[in-house]
């Protein structure tokens, strides 16, 4: 400093404490108040003179919190800067100086303190400093610290006076409310730019001494009090940035010894926060400082601690209360410094006093964003520092390792002592310790110590003494007592916080339950199965960036599972989850079923088949009831009560209905209109497949993209999306897959499709006795019970097919996919980065890629589970139901329904199978079923067994279903044949035969084969016209005659070209 200039002058400014004591009597303030600080006056300088205060006068002296006293400064003379120019383009970094650096400064301060004197609305140098402060070195700014926070902080006193809701009545009587009618003596615009000044100088600058730092905290704590109406939102925005700036800057001393180091790794979220945000530091240090991290952290700071805890939450919730009228970014930057305070502190006991406040003041402005999600209160940042900012604060007083002696239970006869406690109180909790239970005196035989005195009375004597020191003690009641209250607080925000649209924030959710379940497992007992729900359902979401995070915490908890968690709780997690499924599903909003069901599909998946055989189907009737709840959660309503488009859509079309816009376009895709056709003439053959239309074949690819194996049965849309069905498919997939995963002989796939077979045969049974009673079908339909059994019997089918489907290759490489995009990375994390072992999480790895393959004997019991549902679903009861538009619209419904999903079954068993498809023998009994669909009357049936019939060509290896058709046609020709023996009792076999040829287009391959089927067919029906005399029955022959001839006519001429 001796390279300042020499020529100076005096000004006043506010004296540090300790010069205080050392001034005479006759120059300290009057004492007429608790606290003083002292008031300038002013002297306008002349044409060549520097500004000069002079002493102040006893009437200016104000009440402040600490005693402070007029203190000299030299300020040299120089010309002030135009107020226009630009003060950062002309600085040049690279030839900065301290004397340079000084001379600017010197101007700014003599402007600042002019504009305190005579007040005006505009200061654009206030820009200018501010750029100057930015670009200015650290190392440069931090001697001329004290020099430049003079003035800055007599505007701030200055602004915060001209803003208080108090005004003085000309006979001394204090009248609130009437701020907003003054006008204010430091105007918006100047305060607002002295407050950037102030923090672009707190951001290059450390505070030196703890005095200094409770006199700026202290300011602008006055600042962050403030009202909307008070001050404008960038005025108390700028305050809370000043904060921030501060405590950026805190950081640990050289000392060893120092207590500032225990937050060094405290808050596992915050290191992100701090290293964003933080500015360089200046290498300005001396020795002889006081270290103000730890002072922060001290019992000397709680209050002041808990006073910004309190002030920044409620500036947050102001600026929520206020709706589309209040400040984000305020908000904002309330959370974000809130998380830096509790980062800084970062120490148990500093933060225990204030966890019930904090955290039920946290959850209220989460809370919040169910019902704003618009405004201060639903912007994304916010909330995102708000769910970070609970869980440091929850992690840093509640982690396991901080409440390891409140964790266990202190008996009479042992002591624990706490790392707090002075040596005063451990000296007495010696003195009061049994030796031997009794040490007798030996000269009266009387007990030293009395064992009436125990130790419990001890801590609630030391918690008394405690309390007033901002200070609890953590002991095990505490502990619990705290654990239910948290418990209540985070369940009613993070199941809500898991399905909210911004992905920020959910990734902030999967954070912050990582954190709480890695540090507080044992303390937050009661939340940790909540915690892992959520996690549950941001392991399936949509977005890839928090599906891989939530993915990377669940396999980390789970690699260490006998850690976190205990096979009875999960097991308690799971029973819970599955039982409430069905009244989820039916009864709530769509999207919190889609949560429901992802939580237990994802917990199935990472505890492991053999967790999943252990509890959901052993024993047998366990299992039954695990089906039936799963059944119940994708059963038809009753009524269909859906939209009349998917109405029309499940409908047969009757002559003259226009057809919808969504049959319009399917039409389109397939090359012909006609594609659902009228079910008048039972003789009209339909085209059925586009591919026999040449025209169309380069959309065979889009078309058959459409047939992607399984399908949401089509009365699931009243029940819900196909989001939702894909995730109860894959809880039934994932039974199937468990059943064939672990090698127990008490547990195997038949004992998993028994029970919904037993809907199949119990509704065979009850066909039967219709027929042998002669029974309508309307009246058996009409019967208590029997259209309930249609509709339990399809659901039995689709239940059946997703088990079978669950055990397929291509379903068990799904799930892996699905619940695997973190793998990939999982090395890369810090995580494991820092494990010793290397080995362990190799063989981790290696483990949960192989935990869901399938046993050696695993497709033998496919085999024989495909073959007893074949057995049903090919059953002539089943196909006898009526689907005509004679019957009433809920038999036809239900009807299609069931024969929907069992042509399905068919394709997926396939699938599942691939060449034991063939092999088996379940190809040569169920294909001719599929052809002779292609001409039901139903357009929902006749375009599954389209897609069916290309699924199954395709998974059995055969290029087209031409191709499929003549390699089994010895099968296909002998069912034509033992049913056109019986005319009478099928007469829907001639177009059967009609559609076959039309539709696999290679009749030059067939047509030989069907010679004798043929040559019996007519003589049957000569037989039929010359014996019978059935001449009602004339126009029907001649009809089908005439389409025969056409088609074989048809089919000649191409065989022969």
């Amino acid at each position: 400093m001796e390279n300042f200039p020499k020529k100076k002058k005096k000004i006043c400014g506010e004296a540090p404490p300790a010069l205080v004591s050392s001034l005479p009597e006759s120059a300290t303030p009057p004492r007429t108040a608790p606290n003083h600080r002292v008031g300038f006056v002013f002297e306008i300088p002349g044409p060549n003179e520097s500004l000069r205060l002079l002493p102040p006068p006893v009437e200016l002296w104000r009440s402040t919190a600490e005693p402070h006293m007029a203190w000299e400064m030299e300020i040299a003379e120089q010309p002030l800067p135009s107020s226009s120019s630009k003060v950062g383009a002309e600085f040049q970094l690279s030839g900065e100086t301290q004397e340079s650096v000084f001379a600017r400064l010197r101007a700014y301060c003599v402007e600042l303190l002019g504009l305190l004197a005579s007040p005006r609305r505009e200061a654009p140098f206030l820009s200018d400093l501010a750029e100057f402060l930015r670009c200015a070195s650290p190392g440069l700014l931090q001697p001329c610290l004290d020099y430049t926070l003079l003035p800055l902080l007599l505007l701030l006193d200055a602004a915060l006076e001209s803003r208080s809701q108090q005004t003085v009545k000309s006979e001394g009587t204090l009248e609130p409310g009437n701020a907003s009618l003054k006008r204010h003596r430091i105007s918006d615009s100047v305060a607002e730019g002295a407050l950037r000044c102030l923090e672009e100088l707190l951001r290059k600058c450390h505070l030196t001494s703890v005095d200094q730092m409770a006199m700026v905290l202290k300011k602008l704590a006055l600042g962050a009090s403030l009202s909307p109406s008070e001050a404008a939102e960038e005025f108390r925005e700028g305050i809370v940035k000043c904060v921030k700036s501060i405590l950026l800057l805190l950081k640990p001393c050289s000392s060893e010894s120092c207590k500032c180091k225990q937050a060094a790794t405290a808050a596992c979220l915050s290191a992100s926060v701090l290293q964003d945000h933080v500015t360089a530091a200046s290498n300005y240090h001396n020795e002889s400082e006081e270290c103000l991290l730890a002072f922060l952290q001290s019992p000397s700071a709680s209050a002041a601690v808990g006073h910004w805890l309190s002030l920044l939450l409620q500036a947050a919730e102001t600026e929520a209360q206020r709706g589309l009228r209040g400040s984000a970014k305020l908000r904002k930057e309330a959370f974000l410094t809130l998380r830096v305070l509790i980062a800084k502190v970062g120490n148990a006991d500093a933060l225990a006093f204030f966890l019930p406040g904090v955290v039920s003041r946290f959850t209220k402005a989460l809370y919040v964003t169910k019902s704003m999600i618009s405004g201060a209160a639903g912007n994304v940042a916010s909330i995102d520092h708000a769910i970070r900012g609970l869980t440091e604060f929850l992690v840093i007083v509640l982690r396991n390792e901080a409440n390891v002696d409140g964790l266990v239970p202190v008996n009479n006869n042992e002591v624990c002592f706490e790392k707090n406690k002075s040596s005063e109180s451990v000296l007495k909790t010696l003195r009061h310790l049994h030796v031997h239970a009794y040490v007798e005196d030996e000269s009266s035989g009387e007990p030293l110590v009395d064992p009436s005195v125990h130790l419990d009375q001890l801590e609630k004597d030391t918690y008394s003494e405690q309390s007033k020191s901002l200070h609890v003690l953590r002991t095990k009641t505490w502990i619990d007592e705290t654990s239910v209250r948290v418990d209540r607080l985070l369940s009613a925000v993070f199941p809500h916080l898991c399905t909210h649209p911004s992905e920020k924030v959910r990734q902030g959710v999967v954070d912050s339950i990582r954190g709480i379940l890695v540090n507080c497992c044992i303390t937050l007992n009661k939340s940790k199965l909540m915690l892992l729900e959520c996690l549950c359902v941001l392991v399936c979401d949509d977005s890839e960036a928090v599906c891989v995070d939530a993915q990377e915490a669940l396999e980390s908890l789970f690699m260490f599972r006998e850690k976190y968690f205990m096979e009875t709780e999960l097991a308690e997690m799971l029973n819970r989850l599955i039982e409430m499924l069905p009244r989820v599903v039916i009864g709530s909003e769509e999207m919190s079923a889609v949560a429901h069901a992802q939580k237990l599909l994802a917990l199935m998946y990472y505890a492991g088949p053999n967790f999943v055989v252990n509890h959901l189907l052993h024993p047998p009737t366990r299992a039954a009831q695990i089906l039936e709840l799963l059944g119940s959660s994708l059963s038809q309503s009753s009524l269909y009560s859906g939209s009349i488009d998917k109405l029309i859509l499940t409908k047969p079309l009757s002559i003259g209905y226009l057809h919808s816009v969504a049959e319009l376009k399917a039409a389109s895709l397939f090359g012909h209109s006609d594609y659902g056709v009228a079910i008048g003439s039972s003789s009209m053959i339909p085209k059925i497949s586009f591919v026999q239309d040449t025209h169309v074949k380069h959309s065979e690819s889009a078309a058959y993209s459409n047939y992607e194996l399984p399908r949401m049965p089509p009365w699931f849309l009243n029940v819900g999306s196909e989001k939702l069905y894909r995730v109860l498919a894959g809880i039934l997939r994932l039974l199937g897959l468990a059943a064939t995963a672990e090698h127990r002989s008490d547990v195997s796939l038949s004992l998993v499709t028994d029970n919904p077979l037993e809907h199949f045969r119990k509704l065979i049974s009850e066909i039967r006795m219709k027929e042998y009673n002669k029974e309508n079908w309307h009246s058996w339909y009409s019967r208590s019970g029997s259209g309930l059994l249609v509709r339990q019997t399809s659901t039995a089918a689709c239940v059946l097919n997703e088990i079978i489907y669950g055990t397929s290759d291509r379903s068990r490489d799904l799930y892996a996919q699905l619940f695997g995009k973190s793998k990939s990375n999982i090395r890369k994390t810090q995580k494991y980065q820092s494990m010793h072992d290397s080995d362990m999480l190799d063989s981790y790895l290696e483990k949960q890629e192989l935990v869901w393959k399938a046993s050696q004997d695993a497709k033998e019991q496919v085999i024989h589970c495909v073959g007893s549902i074949l057995h049903e679903y090919l059953s002539p009861e089943v196909w006898d139901l009526p689907v005509d538009q004679n019957s009433t619209e809920i038999e036809t419904l239900s009807s299609h329904f069931l024969r929907d999903v069992i042509v399905e079954g068919i394709g997926i068993f396939n699938i599942s199978l691939g060449r034991h498809f063939i092999q088996s023998g379940f190809m040569h009994s169920s294909l001719f079923l599929l052809l002779q669909k292609l001409i039901c009357s139903s357009n929902q049936i006749r375009s599954t067994s389209d897609a069916v019939l290309h699924v199954v060509s395709t998974a059995s290896g055969y290029p087209t279903v031409g191709h499929l058709v003549v390699s089994n046609a010895d099968y296909i020709i002998d069912s034509l044949c033992r049913q056109l023996r019986h005319l009478d009792l099928n007469p829907h076999i001639p177009d059967v035969l009609a559609a076959m040829l039309s539709y696999i287009g290679a009749a030059h391959e067939i047509l030989p084969l069907l010679e004798e089927p043929v040559l019996e067919f007519m003589a049957s029906i000569l037989d039929i016209l010359l014996h019978h005399h059935l001449c009602h029955q004339h126009a029907f022959f001649l009809d089908f005659l005439l389409a025969l001839e056409k088609n074989l006519v048809g089919l000649f001429d191409e065989a022969t070209s």
